[in-house]
């Protein structure tokens, strides 16, 4: 058996996209007949930044759901409802409907007079390969409405360690988007320039951060995981260059309690 990640998908977060789905590509390599449907239902509690640059964190708890029909359909607080068009033993690709949560400026005082940005649905195309042990993803996501924008990863990961109880991924990404992504998340125009006092502010496109991270599962009793995922992410380039950033080093800590009913 391969254990899959509970991690819960909070866009924007310091968290790798493969961390949404760590184990899915290596499970159809050992589980090749999988049961028609597999559902996994928890609750967990994440630490974030309170914004894209932030030096101040926050937790919050919410659900982890996991519900996939063999190796064709899914839908996941981490990687969203979508469908893997093409699958086999070592990779898949397809399409999902994702979300990004957006960023409110009540928030944090540092967000005062940058405006909202709205919560979102996001279109994915992503892809997965395995060259055991390693796995290389990459995925492409734009934003409708919100933020707006395309942004991608491309990323690897493999086992560090792994039992019939205990698994290990870990694995580093970097992550490129539009001009359009990073001025809303990253700019400061006229208008917010004269309320909050800073510098105006207009990126290009470009990578925007790179990470590292790592993924574990403890299956503690029978149908009872017990996931961590932490990651580091520096954000570089017109990201990191943006008088909004208090600090380039992002964080994320994720921990869930998941209940397998298969």
């Amino acid at each position: 058996m391969v254990a899959v990640s509970a991690a819960r998908a909070q866009t924007p977060s310091p968290l790798g996209e493969w961390q949404y789905s760590a184990g899915i590509a290596l499970k159809q390599r050992f589980e090749p007949h999988p049961p028609r449907w597999e559902t996994l239902l928890g609750f967990g509690v994440e630490m974030l930044p309170r914004f894209e640059g932030s030096d101040r964190y926050y937790f919050e708890p919410g659900p982890t759901i996991d519900v996939r029909y063999r190796n064709i359909a899914f839908f996941s607080t981490g990687e969203g409802l979508g469908v893997n068009l093409l699958r086999g033993m070592d990779y898949r690709a397809g399409i999902a409907l994702t979300y990004d949560l957006g960023r409110q400026e009540g928030t944090d005082f540092r967000l005062r007079g940058r405006g909202d940005l709205s919560a979102s649905p996001a279109a994915k195309v992503f892809g997965e390969y395995v060259w055991f042990p390693l796995v290389v993803r990459g995925d492409v996501r734009y934003n409708i409405g919100g933020v707006g924008g395309w942004i991608g990863d491309a990323s690897a990961y493999l086992p560090l360690a792994g039992s019939e109880k205990f698994f290990v991924f870990a694995g580093a990404s970097v992550t490129i988007a539009d001009q359009n992504y990073l001025r809303h998340a990253f700019g400061v125009d006229a208008a917010q320039a004269q309320k909050t006092g800073e510098p105006q502010y207009t990126p290009g496109g470009g990578v925007k951060s790179a990470g590292v991270g790592a993924n574990a599962t403890w299956i503690f009793a029978e149908h009872w995981f017990l996931d961590a995922v932490a990651a580091a992410t520096l954000l570089l380039g017109p990201a990191a260059s943006s008088p909004t950033v208090e600090d380039k080093w992002q964080y994320a800590l994720s921990l869930s309690l998941s209940y397998d009913f298969r």
